[in-house]
């Protein structure tokens, strides 16, 4: 089964009216893919399989600030098949350190849950 389209334009209104205050720039380098460049230079690469159904990864790259990474995606690597919410899982900080990931199905909601946490993350760094 093929994933869909989604509505981009939407998640970047999402974030520029909601979650201005630590983004840059947001970038669409293909279709069904956004980067959201932070105020920090991390970034966030927000993707959706065109090729299979309900595919999705929310990456968030800090390692040139911190040598951190945060990522909800739904790949079915065998290795967190012991993760209760499997096959969506968590990347804490590192590509090891992984949790369940209860982030929302929805895009929109998604979106709202990542840029709410990223910005959380910030406040406590800063």
């Amino acid at each position: 089964m093929k994933g869909k389209i989604i509505d981009t334009l939407e998640l970047k209104q999402i974030i520029v009216n909601e979650f201005f205050e630590n983004v840059s720039e947001i970038l669409e380098p293909f279709t069904n893919e956004l980067r959201i460049i932070l105020k920090d230079e991390s970034f966030i690469d927000v993707w959706f399989s065109i090729s299979l159904a309900n595919r999705y990864s929310y990456h968030w790259e800090r390692k040139h600030l911190d040598s951190s990474i945060f990522r909800h995606d739904n790949a079915p690597h065998l290795k967190w098949k012991n993760i209760s919410t499997f096959p969506k899982h968590f990347h804490y900080q590192t590509e090891e350190n992984v949790e369940e990931s209860h982030i929302s199905d929805n895009p929109e909601k998604a979106i709202r849950e990542i840029m709410s946490f990223v910005n959380d993350f910030l406040k406590k760094k800063f």
